[in-house]
């Protein structure tokens, strides 16, 4: 047993879309989140910015106390897993493109046409393709970066025509020439404009590596006796700024997954100040 929090950090506000698949599966687990939000997004940005920033983030949820850290962000998980891992080799730390991968090798064939999208950084370093590839290496793989997606998500601009617009710019010719019938959300924030994309286009079968993660760290807690059991704590996420978008955002996903939220404001030694979230 261990009541530890599982840390879980995002570049902003999509990586929240991953708690609530794990607070289902494991209502006893403790979440401590972290969104950059004042430094979002990354997915434009240099891969040694988003070194120095994961690392700045990581270091300080091991310091929270965090038994596991989970990167609820696909550029990050697509640059820095393995740095974090050789940086903190006792805690168990992991991206979402594996266990996506994972399942995409397992649920599709040689007959889908599978389309990834992500930001430039995600879809540059080709970190899907080739962790697809290691599972089955015969499936047919386009991808293509939608940069404008993540600062619009940001500023809650979902829910209308200039999303669906956005959407139909990037997508209409890469669903159309490739002849997609799968279409996979690399990035955390896309499931939050993931019922746009099905009214464009109802024939894709989408997948969302967010409501994939809860299993693989269910087995990783599980298989190392780190599951816990009846904590006093409860959840707590932090901002690096705490916007009123950023409260709307976790009313909107977690409504009705706890209590009243109440807000506090904490100072660290870091760079900027953190506030905290807390329900």
């Amino acid at each position: 047993m261990d009541n530890r929090p599982i840390g879980f950090f995002d570049s902003g506000l999509g990586g929240l879309t991953c708690v609530p698949p794990l607070m289902k599966k494991l209502p006893d687990e403790r979440i401590i989140y972290f969104g950059d939000t004042a430094r979002t997004p990354y997915g434009s940005k240099a891969t040694t910015t988003i070194k120095r920033f994961s690392t700045e983030i990581a270091d300080f949820l091991v310091e929270s106390g965090a038994k596991m850290i989970v990167i609820a962000c696909n550029t990050v998980s697509a640059t820095c897993v393995d740095d974090l891992r050789e940086r903190f080799p006792h805690i168990p730390i992991l991206g979402i493109i594996e266990p996506a991968a994972r399942t995409i090798a397992e649920r599709c064939t040689e007959k889908n046409r599978i389309g990834i999208i992500g930001t430039k950084v995600t879809i540059a370093s080709k970190a899907y393709e080739s962790c697809i590839r290691r599972y089955s290496g015969g499936l047919n793989i386009f991808e293509t970066s939608c940069p404008a997606f993540v600062p619009l998500i940001e500023e809650g601009i979902i829910d209308n025509d200039i999303m669906d617009l956005t959407i139909k710019y990037y997508m209409n010719d890469f669903v159309r020439n490739n002849r997609l019938d799968t279409l996979v959300l690399g990035c955390t924030h896309y499931p939050l404009i993931s019922k746009n994309i099905e009214r464009i286009y109802p024939e894709l079968h989408i997948i969302n590596p967010s409501d994939i993660m809860a299993d693989t760290i269910a087995q990783i807690l599980g298989e190392r006796g780190m599951l816990a059991k009846d904590p006093e704590a409860g959840n707590v996420f932090y901002a690096s700024d705490l916007s009123e978008n950023f409260m709307n955002m976790i009313d909107s996903i977690f409504r009705g997954e706890g209590d009243d939220a109440k807000v506090k404001f904490l100072n660290f030694d870091m760079e900027m100040e953190k506030n905290a979230y807390e329900f």
